[in-house]
């Protein structure tokens, strides 16, 4: 089996079950754990996974968030969720923006529901979607491409935000702990911010399982969104936290998370 072969066959196992065993792959290849290291090496030097004592995670850490190619396969029911109850906040005629990421890129989608309307995004994924779709006026913000979050990042996308204003912005974050949105990754927090500073109106999404976890970067206070939307209820303990702070949370799902 050539290398890539073996690679490929590693990140779909981490797709089922986000956690890989040095070992098991050793044995499933048949190949030795040094061969399995050096895979696990290249796979994390791209961004797709990272490295754990005895093995590899996909689970976002404190410096680390899965490579979009991961992401945008996993939790579609809770994207879509998500999704649908941010469209209900976009009118026809409206200027959207919308940043990078797999759940963000759902809801792109889902905006042509609601055309005519202009779409501003650094996010690769919208903009192929939506290229040349009658009724949208697509601003595609430029800067330095990054594979691992398909879009486009770095001061040349930060300036162009600060030329443009929008009617709002749907931001989705991998981590949320107290009153405060975090992030792994430098640029993505300027990205994020300033789509923030350069629109009227604001909506955080969020995973429910992202609820109650820290990241590198501090990337917003939730008191600077106008709506927090999440696929399932969080535990009661972090929903007293947000009513303590005065956040309100919708729910864009009752569905019972197991």
């Amino acid at each position: 089996m050539r290398r890539e072969e073996r690679q490929q066959l590693i990140v779909n196992l981490l797709v089922e079950n986000k956690t890989v065993d040095l070992d098991d792959l050793a044995d499933r290849f048949a190949v030795s754990k040094m061969t399995i290291h050096r895979d696990l090496d290249d796979l994390e030097q791209a961004g797709v996974l990272r490295k754990v004592r005895g093995g590899a995670t996909i689970d976002a850490g404190m410096q680390f968030e899965s490579d979009f190619r991961i992401r945008e396969r996993q939790g579609t029911e809770a994207k879509l969720a998500m999704a649908q109850t941010a469209l209900e906040l976009v009118e026809p005629g409206m200027t959207v923006m919308v940043n990078d990421g797999s759940m963000a890129a759902v809801l792109g989608e889902m905006l042509l529901q609601k055309r005519p309307l202009t779409v501003i995004t650094n996010n690769a994924a919208i903009m192929e979607r939506l290229k040349g779709e009658s009724g949208i006026t697509l601003i595609a913000l430029g800067g330095i491409y990054s594979a691992k979050f398909n879009a486009y990042l770095g001061v040349v996308t930060e300036e162009a935000l600060s030329r443009l204003r929008a009617d709002i912005a749907f931001i989705s974050t991998p981590a949320v702990r107290g009153r405060l949105a975090y992030h792994m990754d430098d640029n993505v927090v300027r990205a994020k911010r300033a789509m923030i500073a350069s629109s009227a109106r604001t909506c955080l999404l969020v995973n429910h399982q992202r609820i109650g976890h820290t990241a590198l970067h501090v990337m917003a206070d939730l008191a600077d969104f106008d709506a927090v939307i999440t696929d399932v209820a969080p535990d009661a303990a972090f929903l007293e936290e947000f009513e303590q702070a005065g956040i309100t949370l919708t729910i864009a799902s009752t569905q019972d998370p197991t």
